[in-house]
């Protein structure tokens, strides 16, 4: 949990983190943009009010996640990925800057934990946050073809592949078999710039799309149906072994190389689908936006022993795992045990 959450070892070159991890604390290195990842907003004087409350930062607001940064230090940084963000909503809070104010609050779940961060801006600014991450997050969660592997999805209409915004087709072959049932199935492929899709010809339905954002290895190998195409994905997408036989020899060459080309090409400058454009406002509408930068006149204070970062983020820092079940007359339903001193009633109010 330590290394996911302030960086981890051992991952493939390629493996985009950003989007799908929470980190605490991380290197330079880390905070800064990657391959594909774009900066869409930049909001100055942003207080992280639950975990360093007095704190003034830089919060940037990219394609793939939310990055808090402390002017005092640039070491204590915050990195949410959107894929870990459940919701986003805007709550009165007290800040030590801006005193009692609109925040804006991000709910997120990351291996099997809740955490809750809290971000206050200046009066004049609130507004502008809360639309800002919440259109880029709608944007996030409405492209998920493009990083996601999907299985039978409503993917094909009529035979035709349906296209994403950015997506561009390069090849469709026909009389393509899926090996992933023992007697096989008769389809087709469709390889386009950002992932390959096979489909069913007798069932629509039942097809696969695979982005190259989720592809560990594109190899041909021997299967006990003669010589197949095998696409193995990476184990954040399930780790799936897909075998294709294509023939005659020449097509399952030629589409084995297209598809390593195109993926090497998609690897060096991935598409990420998170397309965010303000309105004539400059509020939340499905892209750039860029807010100067203005000082403020602060008082610093002494951030908390970053010893018990994730403590201060936990939405209930008393609990690691779920409690037990427990009857509720009120509801009528079997609930989740709640903590020593709140209830049900409380709960709803919050609402």
């Amino acid at each position: 949990m330590a290394d996911a959450l302030f960086g981890a070892v051992g991952r493939e070159a390629n493996f985009c983190w950003q989007d799908r991890e929470i980190r605490f604390d991380s290197n330079l290195t880390d905070v800064g943009p990657r391959q594909g990842e774009e900066l869409i907003s930049v909001l100055d004087a942003v207080e992280d009010t639950k975990g360093n409350n007095g704190d003034a930062g830089e919060l940037r607001i990219t394609n793939l996640r939310l990055v808090w940064v402390s002017k005092k230090n640039r070491r204590t940084n915050i990195s949410i990925g959107y894929n870990c963000v459940t919701s986003v909503t805007m709550r009165s809070a007290t800040s030590r800057i801006n005193g009692a104010t609109q925040s804006l609050y991000v709910l997120t779940k990351y291996h099997n934990q809740r955490f809750e961060f809290i971000f206050t801006a200046p009066s004049d600014s609130s507004d502008m946050l809360f639309g800002s991450v919440q259109g880029v997050f709608r944007a996030y969660e409405n492209s998920r073809l493009y990083r996601d592997l999907k299985l039978r999805g409503a993917l094909i209409i009529e035979r035709e592949l349906k296209l994403l915004p950015l997506e561009q087709t390069y090849s469709r072959v026909n009389g393509v078999w899926s090996l992933m049932a023992e007697q096989g199935n008769l389809g087709t492929f469709f390889i386009s710039n950002v992932r390959v899709v096979w489909y069913a010809n007798l069932v629509e339905g039942f097809n696969v799309s695979i982005p190259y954002l989720q592809i560990r290895s594109v190899k041909i190998r021997d299967s006990k149906f003669g010589q197949a195409l095998v696409i193995e994905t990476s184990p954040a997408s399930g780790g799936y072994i897909l075998g294709f036989k294509v023939d005659p020899r020449e097509t399952l060459e030629y589409v084995y190389k297209e598809i390593s080309s195109l993926w090497q090409v998609y690897t060096a400058n991935p598409v990420f689908g998170v397309e965010y454009r303000p309105d004539e406002s400059g509020m939340a509408a499905p892209g750039g936006l860029m807010i100067a930068p203005s000082e403020q006149d602060i008082e610093i204070v002494e951030p908390p022993d970053r010893g018990d970062a994730l403590a201060q983020y936990y939405a209930d820092a008393t609990k690691g795992v779920d409690r037990d079940p427990v009857y509720c007359a009120e509801l009528g339903l079997a609930v989740e045990q709640l903590k020593e001193g709140l209830t049900i009633e409380q709960l709803w109010s919050v609402l």
